[in-house]
């Protein structure tokens, strides 16, 4: 069967030759899309956008229903340790305080307390209160003009030291949390690209070889930042999704480089000319970034089938971050290489350079070696490995069982206040709020539609609504209605009683039988709130979670077996990636669900997992890992190709790889990791769950259970139906290249 040509080959050869062409070809292209993109804008998403089922609809109605944005705020009154009551002069007098010092501020408007004609509510035994506020102005920008009235209820606080006076709202947490996170992804950015130079710099030795991987992702990250905010008015996105387009933008970027500049330099070392290593390069780890990058993608693309606005943004960005990427890893990077030629192995600071790395020999050489040979690390852990096959697959496959066994208790939950971890006192006032008035903090909201939602028979329904809500049990006060300019649309808020489990049975009681006895003839009505948000992406979530693995393991079933011709590659690369994936999750219930490392990591565990997290992690962690599968499995192939036993075939191309997947294994942990320093615990999962399943597949499975069932397995690695023999025959390396049956420089017998 004749070979199809190598697409990435074709490409690194065209930019190798016209080297300057290719780079202006980026330059304009990252400055075109910058360009366009500020041009434009960033489109964010709207509110009903990251809602699902009866939540959506609630969610698009009120969109529609021109409802003045107000940001509600209160202030906590509380009598400590057996303190005065409502009644007593002291209490009152703290009361009105609080009014006259937030009126004072000019920055709020409608002040309630509980001794006003409509009061603000109370608790049964008379010690606790609020103080109920409007924040002037719009509410999209209220958190920029809240701290002088946050100033004036510290004041008050200080001179009544036997009360609680704390402020809580949308405006106070939206400023106080969104600096923390603000503060928290700038730190996260900013220790990850020195620590990726870092790791680059130790990895080669050298300045430009460790610059110019950094370079191309930033640019890249960059270019495809431009992109999102063209692509973002088709598809709206979600604040945080240019914050991990960097942060996988950057791990992504420059692993590609790292596995294209390794191979380049191995060939320059082989002999080969500058423009004969390039060539080969291209048709090797280029063919092999092209193979991850598609599949990585087809992961990420899984994620616009939860039919959630926030997953189908994450998908978008993630996206275009990484065929940014790769499009740059296979046009200006061969071209950079034969602008700089020897050059990128320079130590133009050869005394700073020299002590960072110890010396020439840098700690990837130690790990990885050159060539075929091996580090010393990883001959210490292959050569047993292939010695005996079974009992190392055994081994490994038995510790991956047993991180991936807790994964069965795995529990999901919503955000909520605890999920800010750190010393925030606002997050203790939403949960005295809480507790003090059940349901106060996420009431449930009712949006019903009618032509006109003041008429008799509508308010008379209304009222009703609110009669049989109350005489089930699970509802209660605060219970408010407010109505759009048009007079098409009441929105309704009332207090669900009790924890999480108790506040999803009021929702489906409302829904299912108070809404249907009292306001079906009177409009449209649809619940929406935190409680019926949650319980409504879960629904959502549960059915999509099917089909998105259905969709990225098939997918990515069918790209390795079209790459490879083997079905017997294609499955055990999907088991594990599964097994390591597993693994993850396992880590993961360890830590943040029964609290292994809480004092090491400095969080306090809330008994669950963030519920979108697990499934982010899937389509992220299935997607990178491919990375190292794709890379070694190539080199694995090109060698088997060209004429080696397949033993021979993996021993040669997991030693003559290690360094490469070390450093790029090394770089990806580190740069997850930095999620583990933020405030948010969902963002802490997300950085631990990332960072162990990478260190775990780059470990266990790719040092130990790939090379061991490979040896196991021997040609039958490579078996492929007859009736698949259609499938295209791809080239795996350079079909020109002078060394067809390339050997390890020390061949290490197998079974010694």
């Amino acid at each position: 069967m004749r070979r199809r040509g190598n697409l990435a080959a074709t490409i690194g050869g065209w930019s190798a030759r016209h080297r300057w062409a290719a780079i202006m070809i980026w330059v304009a292209f990252v400055a075109a899309a910058t360009f366009a993109g500020n041009a434009v804008g960033t489109a964010k998403m709207k509110g009903y956008e990251s809602q699902n089922g009866d939540s959506r609809k609630a969610g698009q109605i009120l969109d529609g229903a021109n409802f003045k944005d107000v940001a509600g705020e209160v202030v906590l009154v509380q009598a400590k340790d057996g303190g005065p009551t409502v009644q007593d002069p002291r209490f009152r007098d703290a009361v009105t305080k609080v009014k006259e010092a937030v009126t004072a501020t000019g920055q709020v408007e409608n002040v309630r307390t509980p001794y006003d004609k409509e009061p603000s509510p109370v608790t049964e035994d008379r010690r606790t209160t609020l103080v109920q506020f409007d924040m002037k102005g719009d509410g999209k920008d209220a958190d920029k003009r809240v701290q002088p009235v946050l100033d004036a209820v510290a004041g008050v606080q200080k001179s009544f030291p036997e009360l609680r006076v704390e402020q809580a709202g949308g405006a106070s947490a939206g400023k106080m949390i969104g600096e923390a996170i603000d503060k928290d992804f700038v730190r996260a950015e900013q220790l990850s690209l020195p620590i990726t130079f870092g790791i680059l710099l130790g990895a080669f030795g050298a300045l430009l070889a460790a610059l110019v991987p950094l370079a191309l992702a930033m640019t890249a990250i960059v270019g495809a930042t431009g992109l999102l905010a063209l692509t973002s008015h088709l598809l709206h996105v979600d604040d945080a999704t240019p914050n991990l387009m960097l942060l996988i933008g950057l791990a992504v970027g420059v692993d590609y480089s790292l596995f294209y500049i390794r191979r380049e330099r191995e060939e320059r070392a082989e002999g080969r000319d500058k423009r004969r290593a390039i060539e080969i390069a291209a048709a090797t780890s280029g063919r092999a970034v092209l193979i991850s990058g598609i599949t990585v993608m087809v992961a990420m693309a899984g994620m616009f089938l939860t039919g959630n606005g926030i997953f189908m943004g994450f998908a978008e960005g993630t996206i275009l971050v990484v065929l940014v990427a790769m499009i740059g890893s296979l046009t200006v990077l061969p071209a950079l290489l034969s602008l700089i030629g020897d050059k990128i192995d320079a130590r133009l600071i050869h005394g700073t350079v020299r002590v960072l790395t110890g010396g020439r020999v840098t700690w990837a050489r130690k790990l990885g070696g050159r060539g075929g040979e091996g580090g010393r690390i990883w001959n210490a852990v292959l050569t047993p490995v292939l010695r005996r096959p079974l009992v190392s697959a055994l081994v490994a496959g038995g510790l991956l069982v047993a991180l991936a066994a807790p994964a069965f208790t795995l529990r999901t939950g919503p955000q909520g206040f605890d999920d800010l971890q750190g010393d925030y006192a606002i997050a203790e006032t939403f949960k005295r709020i809480d507790k003090a008035f059940p349901g106060g903090n996420a009431p449930a909201v009712v949006v019903l539609k009618a032509p006109d939602v003041t008429t008799p028979a509508v308010t008379s329904a209304i009222e009703r609504f609110k009669r049989q809500a109350f005489a089930t049990g699970q509802a209660n006060e605060p219970f408010g209605v407010e109505v759009n300019p048009d007079k098409t649309v009441a929105r309704i808020s009332i207090g669900l009683k009790g924890e999480k489990e108790v506040a999803e049975q009021a929702v489906r009681t409302l829904r299912e039988k108070v809404i249907p006895a009292t306001l079906t003839g009177a409009g449209e009505a649809h619940v929406t709130g935190e409680t019926a948000g949650s319980m409504d992406f879960n629904d959502q979530l549960g059915r999509s979670i099917p089909l998105v693995f259905g969709f990225v393991l098939l997918l990515a079933f069918i790209l390795l077996l079209t790459s490879f011709r083997s079905l017997v590659v294609a499955v055990k690369a999907i088991l594990l990636n599964l097994l390591s994936v597993a693994a993850a999750y396992g880590v993961l219930v360890l830590v943040f669900q029964r609290g292994y490392g809480e004092g090491l990591l400095g969080f306090t565990s809330t008994g669950f997992i963030t519920d979108w997290v697990p499934l982010f992690l899937f389509v992220i962690l299935f997607g990178l890992s491919m990375d190292y599968h794709v890379f070694i499995l190539s080199r694995i192939r090109e060698a088997y190709d060209r004429g080696m036993r397949t033993e021979d075939a993996v021993s040669f191309g997991i030693r003559s790889t290690a360094g490469v997947v070390t450093s790029a294994a090394i770089i990806m942990v580190a740069v997850f990791a930095t999620f583990a320093t933020l405030s948010l615990l969902t963002f802490m999962e997300m950085g631990v769950g990332l960072a162990a399943a990478i260190l775990i597949d780059a470990t266990l499975v790719r040092a130990v259970l790939l090379p061991a069932t490979m040896k196991l397995l021997g040609d039958w690695n490579w078996y492929l139906p007859r009736w698949l023999n259609w499938l295209p025959q791809l080239s795996h390396g350079d079909e020109d290249d002078d060394d067809p049956t390339p050997q390890p420089r020390h061949r290490i017998p197998v079974g010694v």
